[in-house]
């Protein structure tokens, strides 16, 4: 029986969202777009206790945020968030409630939020950019949780479910000799996709010719697709191949075939219907091997009740569809698209190293005002105008610790942007003061699972005992449920050579080396003195 979710299909349906497929349930999730490590950029938080009535509570140290497709994840893990977490309940009609105490992180969603935000709605299916405490910018936005594997990414950045559609559909046409028609908007990536099918599919080693029919002269598009032969035509001097027979045995990818010429459609209907080509002053027609794969960012329905485009051919042509999401529908993936160009671009300046950053405490090298504008753009051009923007930005910040933006490009990105949905503060939006602390009782230990052991670990800086107070367990149980748990460290696991590299970069502070190991502060001073390394200890004690 499929699980109903408390946040159903109609709540993705607003600000033009393709809803979700039958039996797939939505949920809220937070997606990291700007980090102080810039690597983060992607992870994602599925608030899964919402969907059942329960809570979240985000903080510096839980819970964990995932990469794509991978199942152990990191917290936000930044200093200057506060202990005491954000809140973050179900709503009215399927929204969020975002709690917020005086005293916790700053959180801000164009404005400052005080005591309790209600998010619609209307506003998850949009996205909600959340700035932490100026330096962390978080999207708030519904999720699809599907139970089967993530396709791999067949070389698509981004981890959205609109996305992961699109790499279902090219797994199941890829191997298929049938047309394939690729839909979106301009900028989309298209061709990407054109690229992928070729590479999965049993063509994968002859060759892939793109053709952009809008570039080619209406006098020549014939002899350019199919060929001609020498004097067919004035300054036919010699043979012409043509693409058809250039991809022989390949893929031929023919964009923006809505600018295809009516003398040419009909050339390429009987392409289609023989698998023949009848060059330009030929008197014979060529066999050709090609698998055709169209694109366009035209409405062909509107153009065939124009009589500009031809039913049979779009029929042909489509013998599967593909449809591309704008990035306006996916802009959970645009931290992870953003930092993907500006690798390219700082690694053509010999600059790629600046991404490698592993310093929370550090200014983002994508300032939080920043990306909450690049989040809030319409994006008309999609990713291919957000890869220009950020070589825009790459370029114009050379010589900078952070990117800068040209008040031109500044005034661009506002003029653009999409006006945000209505958030409500709620009338009895007093500070919720949490429930004073009890003494844990004792539990257990079979009954804490690894994602509550490691938060606690993380929590008291891997001082086990600590931990143990905290679960409510000995500290016999902490150690032997860390040897039950597959994803966690001991300090025996350490090799010489990753203890003295961090021990030299954490200066021989034992809390932090413990912290950014992740293992048994005790046990890691036991490794220190047995490789004669010396140690600090930043508690005093």
């Amino acid at each position: 029986m499929t699980q109903k979710s408390y946040f159903d299909e109609s709540t993705l349906a607003g600000r033009g969202r393709r809803g979700p497929e039958p039996g797939v349930r939505v949920v809220p999730a937070l997606t990291i777009v700007s980090h102080p490590v810039p690597r983060r950029a992607g992870e994602r938080l599925l608030l899964d206790a919402l969907a059942s009535g329960g809570e979240v509570l985000l903080s510096r140290n839980a819970p964990d945020f995932l990469p794509p497709g991978k199942a152990l994840g990191l917290p936000l893990a930044a200093p200057f968030l506060s202990r005491k977490p954000l809140r973050l309940t179900p709503g009215r009609d399927g929204g969020v409630r975002l709690h917020v105490e005086p005293d916790g992180t700053p959180v801000s969603v164009g404005r400052p939020v005080e005591g309790v935000l209600e998010l619609g709605p209307e506003a998850l299916a949009a996205g909600v950019p959340l700035e932490l405490a100026d330096r962390i910018v978080l999207l708030l936005h519904l999720e699809e949780v599907e139970v089967e594997a993530a396709p791999e990414s067949l070389g698509m950045v981004g981890g959205s479910a609109a996305l992961r559609r699109v790499r279902r559909h090219i797994a199941q046409v890829a191997d298929l000799d049938v047309p394939v028609l690729i839909r979106g908007e301009t900028g989309t990536g298209k061709e990407l996709v054109a690229q992928a099918i070729h590479q999965q599919s049993q063509r994968r080693a002859g060759h892939f010719v793109s053709v952009n029919l809008g570039a080619i002269p209406r006098e020549l598009a014939a002899a350019e697709l199919f060929g001609a032969q020498r004097g067919a035509y004035t300054g036919a001097t010699r043979d012409r191949e043509g693409y058809f027979r250039a991809a022989h045995g390949g893929t031929l990818f023919l964009d923006e075939v809505g600018e295809a010429p009516p003398e040419v459609q009909v050339m390429l209907l009987r392409v289609l219907e023989t698998g023949e080509v009848f060059p330009v002053g030929a008197s014979a027609p060529v066999a050709t091997d090609v698998r055709l794969i169209a694109a366009t960012d035209a409405h062909l329905e509107a153009q065939i009740d124009e009589g500009r485009f031809k039913a049979p051919l779009l029929h042909r042509l489509a013998g599967y569809e593909v449809c591309l999401p704008p990035l306006r529908e996916r802009r959970e993936d645009l931290g992870a698209l953003f930092l993907h160009f500006a690798r390219e671009e700082l690694r053509a300046l010999g600059g790629a190293h600046r991404l490698d950053a592993e310093d929370a405490r550090a200014e983002p090298w994508l300032p939080v005002p920043l990306a909450v504008r690049l989040l809030r753009f319409g994006w008309p051009g999609n990713v291919r105008q957000l890869r220009n923007v950020t070589r825009q930005l790459v370029i114009g910040s050379r010589g900078l610790p952070y990117l800068r933006a040209e008040p031109r490009l500044l005034r661009e990105l506002d003029s653009g942007a999409t006006p945000p949905p209505a958030l409500t503060v709620l009338e009895d939006s007093a500070p919720v003061t949490p429930p004073p602390e009890k003494a844990p009782s004792r539990r257990k230990p079979a009954d804490i699972s690894e994602p509550e052991l490691l938060a606690a670990l993380r929590e008291n800086a891997w001082d086990f005992q600590a931990a143990a107070d905290q679960l409510g367990i000995p500290r016999p149980s902490v150690y032997d449920l860390v040897d039950r748990s597959p994803n966690i460290r001991t300090a025996g696991d350490l090799s010489p050579e990753e203890i003295l590299r961090c021990h030299r970069e954490c200066q021989g502070d034992l809390d932090a080396m413990a912290r950014r190991l992740e293992v048994s502060r005790r046990a890691l001073s036991r490794r220190l003195k047995e490789l004669g390394l010396a140690q600090k200890n930043s508690r005093g004690v």
